[in-house]
């Protein structure tokens, strides 16, 4: 790992920093595949390709009752901390509700309401492994959001982590599948024998998984496709070289495609913060995962020639994980509009959101920070405007309305307000 200059950089590794990939394309026409298969045949297609790809022969596809019963499979500290987190990101995630509202505006009452959809579908990663936490981050949300049914799919397993299961149980969840990848997301989007169709389908995984929702938006409604996991830290001469290895190292042990960035404006910390990155490394149970994340591309240290172009780099970046440890930590988030989530001081670390703060971990990546925020309550809301006007406030309107319907050569709109003053 080595420093480099902002200002050096060249068109191909700008494009490697900032036009990061979450690697779909490779897999679509797969997934397609899979999908019509899921969509055609329902159960069976499901069994199958859990046979294929997970090595797995599946029984009972639904298993909510092995979720029900997870709680008592899993250690007294565990489940504890399951649901500390679970306390935590449900406080978090009320606190996003919003109220609905009506006004009076010069005799129109009107206003906004809010209306959870029906069903969501959540993807928790899982199978043989456990990640707990992002079953507790998709299914709470949701159900704070008053979704009445919540379905989990998570990849199937001889003997599935109890970990996860119990999470989902904790969470609320009301129906968990064993099925993974693609063919997960077509049955949530379309529903099968046993899975039930949803509104909405959220969560983190592979490629695949990110192919599929592709493929279904239009369909069902999606959060967003999400890629491979990155973190910016944005440090100044008073942060401990030491913590920002930390963090850039902590988050380059999820994938070898993980992007993992730093960027100040002091020389030596940027030399200190590769040696510790180098000390720290061998340390850790994956440093074969981590040495690939810093050997990519789009992982590195930056020098810039002040905050300001850090903050530029920031803004640029768009990063899922962004990490300011800087004395003016306030003034430079206000400069940087554009990221999943911000995490300020050096005891903020990024893990703290993976799982017990309270904000989501399911975040936009490759510079979709531009665009969206993260998975949160409004995900699962819809909204209606309401409106009721009085005969006068509408006599005020009249010829506003009546003459820009005719401008657009929408006669029976003009005649549909004139009619209630004949």
């Amino acid at each position: 790992m080595d420093v480099r200059s902002v200002a050096d950089l060249s068109p191909a590794e700008r494009a490697a920093l900032f036009e990061r990939e979450a690697g779909v394309d490779a897999v679509r026409e797969d997934v397609r595949d899979i999908l019509d298969r899921v969509q055609a045949e329902g159960d069976v297609a499901l069994r199958e390709f859990s046979s294929e790809f997970d090595g797995v022969d599946v029984g009972n596809i639904d298993v909510t009752d092995r979720a029900a019963r997870a709680r008592d499979q899993v250690s007294d500290d565990l489940l504890a901390a399951i649901e500390t987190a679970a306390t935590n990101i449900r406080a978090f995630h009320e606190r996003q509700m919003p109220d609905d509202w009506r006004e009076d505006f010069d005799g129109r009452e009107l206003g906004r309401r809010y209306r959870p959809l029906e069903s969501a579908g959540v993807y928790a990663p899982g199978g043989t492994a456990a990640y707990p936490s992002s079953a507790l981050m998709g299914v709470i949300p949701a159900k704070v959001a008053g979704v009445e049914h919540v379905a989990v799919a998570t990849p199937p397993a001889e003997e599935m982590n109890p970990a996860t299961l119990a999470a989902i149980d904790v969470a609320g969840a009301d129906a968990v599948y064993q099925v993974g990848g693609a063919q997960a997301v077509g049955a949530l989007a379309y529903g099968t024998e046993t899975v039930s169709a949803v509104d909405v389908v959220v969560g983190p995984g592979n490629r695949w998984v990110t192919a599929a929702k592709a493929e279904v938006r239009g369909d069902v409604e999606i959060d967003f496709l999400a890629g491979p996991s990155e973190l910016l830290v944005v440090a100044d001469g008073t942060a401990d070289p030491d913590l920002v290895a930390a963090d850039l190292v902590a988050q380059a042990e999820h994938d070898t495609d993980a992007s993992v960035v730093a960027v100040t404006d002091d020389a030596d910390l940027a030399a200190a913060i590769v040696d510790a990155v180098e000390a720290q490394v061998p340390e850790r149970e994956r440093a074969d995962v981590i040495e690939g994340a810093l050997a990519s591309d789009a992982s590195g240290v930056f020098l810039a020639r002040s905050m300001s172009e850090a903050a530029l780099f920031a803004e640029e970046y768009a990063a899922e994980h962004l990490a300011i440890q800087a004395e003016d930590d306030e003034e430079l988030l206000d400069r940087i509009d554009s990221a999943g989530s911000a995490f300020l001081g050096p005891y903020s670390p990024v893990a703290a959101g993976d799982y017990a703060s309270g904000p989501n971990h399911v975040l936009p990546t490759g510079g979709r920070a531009h665009l969206v925020g993260g998975l949160s309550v409004d995900t699962f809301l819809r909204s209606t405007t309401v409106q009721r006007l009085s005969a006068d406030s509408l006599g005020d309107l009249r010829e506003t309305i009546t003459t820009l319907a005719t401008a657009e050569g929408l006669e029976a709109h003009a005649e549909s307000v004139e009619k209630r003053f004949e």
